[in-house]
């Protein structure tokens, strides 16, 4: 054995006690191996981690009402994360929970954020729903005899209340109704609705005759858009229901209202009446000096009138055709005495059903239906008497 060296001795291993069966000493070629890849894959899960629970905070922020969608999507984001590192990363198995305590955490904290945004929400709505409530008020069911209903929808979402306006009142001069409709819609033109509701609640009271009170309108909405409005101008129609049910009207550019005949079977008869002239728009051109006043046939017991903005006609379905109004008020009418809420009502579904619920233009309706007995013939009306007011 000359020129070859001693074997060297192993290293002492006194007091040292072997590493357990099937777990790698630490100085093992194999630890050193896997040290690596196990440090890259930390840093990937903790990237994971760190952009899904940015995500997740940014959209608990700004995006509440995917609250489920969310929730699911953190809940998916730390369940991967924790199966990545259980399968690639047996020598570590307490990570697995601490991936999965913060499940509970997030879930809790994000339940509580959405709440809150929540409660804010439906204050919100409640402050928009009373503000819009000021502007275009409930109709009362019954006013001096005539029975009534209205209703409205806007085509901007969320909001109650858009380009179109309407309104009945019981003054010393009979029922009065005025509807109309803004040029464009949605809340911008709002501004518009209340100045021209502003005018006649007052003008209602005060002007004796239905001319006057166009004309107060005809000055406030002047004095609303100031001198350089453009194009912008308010479709109207006011009506005035007498004692015995006697009908005049004043039409700027709005549709004529259908007339709703009670019958005893089948659906309601429902006619448009056209009795007179009607004039341009309020806002476009200066009112004549002499106003077409329309006289229509009376409204007798347990008929009703429809007024409506062109909105209702003009609805369409994804296939272009138009809402049947006049059908739809016959039907929704039915047989017997005429209610003018189920009318509304039945009217308003029918147009939601028809266009899938997105509508291009806003739309009001309202059902007035006269409820008084009839007058002996011995009764003559009061003459009114002539306003003063240009």
């Amino acid at each position: 054995m000359g020129g070859l060296c001693p074997p060297v001795p192993p290293p002492a291993t006194a007091g040292r006690c072997p590493p357990p069966a099937g777990r790698l000493p630490t100085s093992s070629p194999d630890r050193v191996g896997i040290g690596r890849p196990l440090s890259f894959l930390a840093v990937a899960v903790a990237r994971i981690v760190a952009v899904g629970c940015e995500w997740g905070l940014r959209m608990i922020g700004t995006r509440a009402v995917c609250g489920r969608r969310l929730g699911l999507a953190l809940t998916g984001v730390w369940l991967l994360c924790a199966v990545v590192w259980q399968r690639y990363c047996p020598h570590h198995p307490l990570l697995v929970p601490l991936l999965a305590a913060p499940v509970p955490v997030l879930a809790y904290a994000y339940r509580g954020r959405r709440s809150r945004l929540v409660r804010e929400l439906e204050r919100a709505r409640e402050v928009a729903v009373a503000a819009q409530e000021v502007v275009l008020r409930p109709l009362p069911p019954r006013l001096d005899g005539i029975e009534m209903a209205g209703g409205a929808l806007s085509a901007s979402r969320g909001a109650a209340l858009g380009g179109d306006l309407y309104e009945v009142l019981a003054t010393a001069h009979g029922v009065r109704a005025v509807i109309g409709d803004v040029r464009g819609h949605g809340l911008a033109a709002i501004g518009t609705v209340a100045a021209v509701l502003g005018s006649f609640r007052e003008a209602a009271h005060e002007e004796a005759e239905l001319a006057g009170v166009l004309r107060r309108l005809d000055r406030a909405l002047r004095r609303h858009f100031g001198d350089d409005h453009g194009e912008e101008f308010v479709t109207v129609l006011l009506l005035e229901i007498g004692p015995g049910g006697e009908l005049t009207a004043l039409n700027c550019g709005h549709p004529w209202p259908y007339r709703l005949y009670e019958q005893p079977v089948g659906p309601a008869l429902a006619r448009q009446i056209t009795p007179g002239d009607v004039l341009p728009p309020l806002g476009l051109f200066p009112l004549p000096a002499e106003l077409p006043l329309a006289h229509c046939t009376a409204l007798g017991p347990g008929d009703a009138l429809v007024l409506y903005t062109d909105g209702a006609e003009d609805a369409r379905d994804a296939h272009g055709t138009f809402f049947p109004l006049r059908h739809a008020l016959g039907e929704a009418a039915g047989s017997g005495p005429i209610i003018p809420a189920a009318v509304v009502a039945a009217v308003r579904a029918a147009l939601l059903r028809h266009t899938g619920g997105r509508l291009a233009d806003d739309i009001a309706l309202v059902a007035l239906r006269n409820d008084r007995c009839p007058l002996p013939a011995s009764f003559t009306p009061r003459v009114k008497r002539t306003s003063l007011r240009s």
